[in-house]
């Protein structure tokens, strides 16, 4: 079965207060690149004139400028993060690019979301195609991979149907932050 594979890089800020990590609970940065793997929903033979799934310009257009426009240089904090509303009152216009996860944004959690936003905007473009797998390497000894359905394991907010990593929209939080 064929796979279009697609890299981005981004840089992104953080921190983790969960963890129990004194270092991460401060925000600091990586830049990371995600690479997405991508497959057909109803594979066929290649049909002898185009002989392509679909053209790789269509195929990961949407999700560049996703990742170019919205998750690179963004500050991602979990939804309980006090930051966020410092940001809300001292600093709202860059308070809209702040990435809010349900939790800490560890990189585990950010390739699941970003596997169903990616699965959203495909899903919203017809279907063809759906991610197969998502890596990000964090660092360059660092990577997380994940294959399956993003949805089994991300916490589930209610009401979930809303988030915006199911929605194929450019949103990156549900805090009326974005």
């Amino acid at each position: 079965m064929f796979e279009l594979v697609f890299t981005r890089r981004f840089s992104m800020a953080h921190r983790l207060l969960a963890g129990g990590s004194e270092r991460c609970a401060l925000p600091h940065g990586h830049n990371e690149y995600v690479r997405v793997s991508l497959r057909a929903t109803a594979p066929t033979a290649l049909d002898g004139h185009a002989n392509m799934v679909l053209p790789f310009q269509r195929a990961k257009g949407i999700w560049h400028q996703f990742i170019d426009n919205h998750v690179d240089h963004a500050l991602q904090l979990a939804q309980d993060d006090p930051l966020l509303g410092w940001f809300a009152q001292h600093e709202p216009q860059r308070a809209q690019r702040i990435l809010v996860t349900p939790g800490d944004p560890t990189t585990e959690l950010l390739a699941c979301l970003l596997m169903a936003k990616l699965n959203a905007f495909l899903a919203a473009d017809g279907g063809i195609l759906s991610c197969a797998s998502i890596e990000i390497d964090e660092t360059p000894t660092n990577t997380i991979r994940y294959g399956g359905d993003p949805l089994a394991v991300l916490p589930q907010p209610r009401p979930a149907a809303q988030c915006w990593w199911r929605r194929a929209d450019m949103t990156i939080a549900d805090t009326g932050l974005s």
